[in-house]
């Protein structure tokens, strides 16, 4: 199996790595792509025999591609798309953060027969481009993210006409039980700290405000081509159940696991089938409960926005998507508060003049756009 990492010194691409060490046979990697990481970068390569990589910082690609002896570092999106094109891997992971991932996954998509997607920005901003594409190539889609392929797995027990609903479960992050008075002071070091998984920065502050549920909800509209109605959020603060299927016949169909993200990488790479994996097992006797409720709604305005960028449809996504990065960065580098991430996005969608059937260009646009609303409206209140 030749497969390619983009995204390789995130958390998903080390990950993905980790899989391919314990995978027998090993697979053969045929491409890694970081952002700025040249060291690290450099070691993968090494380690996994990879004779090209692609660097996207520019001023790290002119840096580091004079003195990588024996590896061919070439510069970001044109250099995926070549190596894609050259190598036709059989999958290819995007763990890519940000809308940074959605060009890399339309190249996957020409090149690849998989598409193992952990970057969920592509659908947010341009589901309807990026399933019709893959659809037109013949391209399968397999989700990473634990919950898109816990939905994907339940969903091998029935058909997809036969979904009344699906149900994504959310931790809650790490304001589950604070005051609303206690949220407003939050502070990026309180918001860093996820109850249940370790990531990045950027998705940590997503999933604390809880955009990262609500680009999911949008994100599995696309994949499982569902209405909004049909996706539901619960919170669910163990992270052992980590989605549902309901069937037409009342039939629920729920994914456990223990909280490993090798879980649903591995099963992207080797589907349909299971390959085993050493990791500790779920001891249901010792779980004592499982819990669930309903997001509170007044505490949940982020996640709420997914309905309403699914009803505005066009251009939407990438608006909100372009807006939410703007003001993330913001909160991190302490000029706005943790609720200002919430608005900041509510208004640029309030201004956004929404596209319909939009190009490529037209998504990329829109959300360069709402990257500028979101950084007009960011300089008024700092």
């Amino acid at each position: 199996m030749k497969i390619a990492v983009l995204g390789s010194t995130g958390s998903i691409g080390l990950q993905t790595l980790d899989v391919c060490r314990r995978l027998k046979p090993r697979p053969d990697v045929v491409l890694l792509s970081a952002n700025r990481n040249a060291d690290l970068l450099m070691e993968q390569a090494r380690e996994f025999g990879v004779r090209r990589v692609a660097l996207h910082d520019r001023n790290a690609w002119q840096d580091f591609r004079k003195s990588a002896a024996g590896v061919d570092v070439l510069p970001g999106v044109p250099g995926i798309e070549e190596v894609l094109e050259e190598t036709s891997p059989d999958v290819t992971v995007n763990g890519i953060w940000g809308a940074a991932g959605l060009q890399a996954s339309l190249s996957a998509i020409r090149h690849s027969r998989r598409l193992a997607l952990a970057n969920k920005e592509s659908l947010v901003c341009a589901g309807q481009l990026v399933m019709g594409e893959a659809h037109e190539r013949g391209c399968e889609i397999v989700p990473i993210d634990s919950e898109q392929s816990a939905i994907f797995q339940a969903l091998q027990g029935g058909k997809q006409s036969e979904v009344r609903r699906v149900i994504l479960t959310a931790s809650g992050g790490p304001f589950l039980d604070w005051t609303p008075e206690q949220v407003a002071q939050a502070t990026p070091e309180d918001a860093l700290k996820h109850p249940t998984w370790e990531m990045g920065a950027g998705i940590s502050i997503d999933s604390a405000t809880l955009v990262n549920k609500a680009f999911e909800v949008i994100e599995a509209r696309w994949l499982f081509d569902l209405e909004s109605s049909q996706i539901e959020v619960v919170i669910h603060p163990e992270s052992i159940v980590h989605s549902i299927v309901e069937f037409v016949d009342g039939s629920c169909i729920a994914q456990l696991s223990v909280t490993d993200m090798r879980i649903p990488i591995q099963y992207a790479l080797t589907y349909p089938d299971r390959a085993g994996l050493a990791l500790e097992a779920l001891d249901v006797g010792k779980l004592g409960g499982l819990t669930f409720r309903k997001p509170d709604r007044k505490r949940s305005r982020s996640l709420m926005l997914a309905w309403k960028v699914l009803e505005l449809g066009g251009t939407a996504g990438a608006a909100f998507v372009g807006s939410n990065e703007r003001a993330t960065g913001a909160f991190l580098e302490g000029k706005i508060s943790f609720n200002s991430i919430y608005d900041t996005s509510a208004r640029v969608l309030q201004t956004l003049s929404v596209k319909n059937n939009p190009t490529l260009d037209d998504i990329l646009a829109a959300h360069e756009w709402a990257k500028a609303e979101a950084d007009r409206w960011i300089s008024q209140e700092s």
